[in-house]
């Protein structure tokens, strides 16, 4: 008994021992870098070792296969699916080169990714980037052991692999930059798009995505006196308060307003309004757009990072919104152009994806319609009385569905995120609430994030364009352009017959 006794004895004076610690590990865990026992610490015994394995949070394996297949959709979004969205929208000798230029984009920024652009994004550092600590993607798997470091979800003590989390995220960022190209797309050198597009993403994507989703992760909020340092470490758009749930802002503003930017900088295509630009080939369009609806979901329901309930909500909201959107946008085309276009059915899919995006796991399904039915309006006179009022030449629109979409969107989380209009409100970690937002605040944080995004990636975009004309140039000759990309940037024809 007095054996029995002592050894209780031990194994309480062990969990006692082993609270501190497991309090700061919980305290310094991130979306990007969750702490984790260190597996190459010395263990006094096995009770201790025993101990320190029960206070470390596990990654579900469901969870872990949802964000898997959600990475693998998002890859099938932008490589097939954007790339043949875009080849079927420009002319026939230029195919084979907007193809090139999404694929060669997705592959050059997922190296970046690796290399440092998640560290930048996904660490502490300051409010607007962050630090050097995941370059490489170094401390996430330990050799020694075959360990590898977990992620914070947006539950308390639920986590996933990290590389889970890089590989995630590594998809959105390749996506944002290769939806620039279609506005300046037939008329810009290789070379140049693809400098262009490591540049910005360094300089403009990798900032926003810190200041608008960087946080140290909800277990981190244990007091208020937790919570306000946990906030200090946050990205500048979270310490206010923002609400972008898949990438509105980090995104679709983001990705369209350096589009915009390009369209004006590069100039107008040669002939443009003067002859013939039509889509060649709007099947292929219809392929892209149905698998963007489909790689959505992955988008979309995979931002909760975690199988579910908000993950249900964000994957009814993108197929509910997104055909609201289609039914609005064919029929105003309908009712002021005489015809339903099956382009305008591609475009109203996509204006719907876009707006609700930033909104799918912050609305009900309710507010999820009313912003799909918003967006199929607001987006056809962004692509015909908005562009032609803007005067640039936007080719494939993305300022005209991807700026305009996501800007309504986002601002509309800000409105349908309200209880009183079948909103999800947010969560207080700290009392472990789900408390309603202020409409009006909210919708003036959400227009602060929109105006950051907005100026920060114009500015860099400008920049970044300016400084590539003074170096290697921007686009090709005239002569070039009339015989086409395809040809004359890769020796090689989409079609050869």
């Amino acid at each position: 008994m007095n054996k029995f006794l002592a050894l209780m004895a031990l194994c309480l004076g062990l969990c006692l021992l082993s609270v501190p610690t497991f309090a700061e590990e919980v305290a310094s865990m991130t979306p990007a870098a969750s702490a984790v026992a260190e597996s190459a610490a010395v263990v006094a015994t096995p009770i201790e070792q025993a101990v320190a394995v029960a206070a470390a949070p596990v990654p579900d394996k469901g969870d872990t296969s949802w964000m898997m297949l959600c990475t693998l959709l998002v890859i099938m979004m932008s490589i097939p699916g954007l790339a043949l969205f875009y080849g079927g929208l420009v002319r026939s000798k230029n195919m084979l080169s907007i193809l090139m230029q999404v694929f060669s984009i997705f592959a050059m920024i997922t190296v970046l990714w690796a290399i440092y652009g998640y560290s930048l994004a996904f660490t502490e550092g300051n409010a607007f980037i962050g630090g050097l600590d995941r370059m490489f993607l170094k401390g996430i798997f330990d050799p020694l052991t075959g360990s590898v470091a977990n992620a914070a979800t947006f539950s308390k003590g639920v986590v996933i692999p990290e590389f889970t989390f890089v590989a995630f995220q590594a998809t959105f960022a390749a996506i944002t930059v290769a939806l620039i190209v279609g506005a300046f797309a037939e008329r810009m050198k290789f070379s140049a798009v693809m400098l262009f597009s490591a540049l910005w993403f360094t300089f403009a994507y990798l900032p926003i995505a810190h200041m608008v989703w960087f946080w140290a992760g909800p277990d981190a909020y244990t007091s208020q006196a937790a919570a306000d340092a946990a906030n200090a470490t946050a990205g500048w758009l979270f310490q206010k308060g923002a609400l972008d749930f898949a990438g509105g802002t980090v995104v679709h503003i983001n990705a369209a307003i350096a589009g915009l930017v390009g369209a004006f900088m590069v100039g107008k295509r040669v002939g443009y309004g003067k002859e013939s630009m039509a889509p060649h080939n709007l099947v292929m369009t219809m392929i892209g757009a149905s698998l963007l609806w489909v790689g959505w979901f992955g988008f979309n329901a995979g931002s909760a990072l975690e199988a579910g309930g908000t993950a249900t909500l964000a994957f009814a909201n993108t197929l509910m919104a997104t055909a609201a959107a289609v039914v609005t946008w064919l029929g105003a085309e309908w009712l002021l152009k005489g015809k339903p276009s099956l382009l305008g059915a591609a475009s109203g899919a996509v204006a719907g994806l876009v707006a609700i995006t930033p909104a799918c796991g912050w609305v009900g399904v309710g507010g999820g319609l009313v912003i799909g039915a918003l967006a199929g309006v607001v987006c056809f006179w962004g692509v015909t009385g908005l562009k032609k009022l803007l005067g640039a030449d936007d080719a494939l629109d993305v300022f005209g569905i991807h700026g305009i979409g996501g800007i309504l969107g986002a601002l509309l989380t800000g409105v349908f995120n309200n209880f009183s209009l079948g909103g999800t409100g947010i969560v207080d970690y700290v009392n472990n609430a789900i408390v309603n937002t202020d409409m009006m605040g909210q919708l003036w944080i959400q227009a602060q994030a929109v105006l950051t995004t907005v100026v920060w990636s114009g500015l860099v975009a400008f920049i970044c364009y300016k400084l590539i004309d003074m170096t290697i140039g921007l686009r090709v000759t005239t002569e070039e352009e009339r015989e086409g990309l395809d040809t004359i940037s890769h020796g090689e024809r989409a079609y050869n017959i």
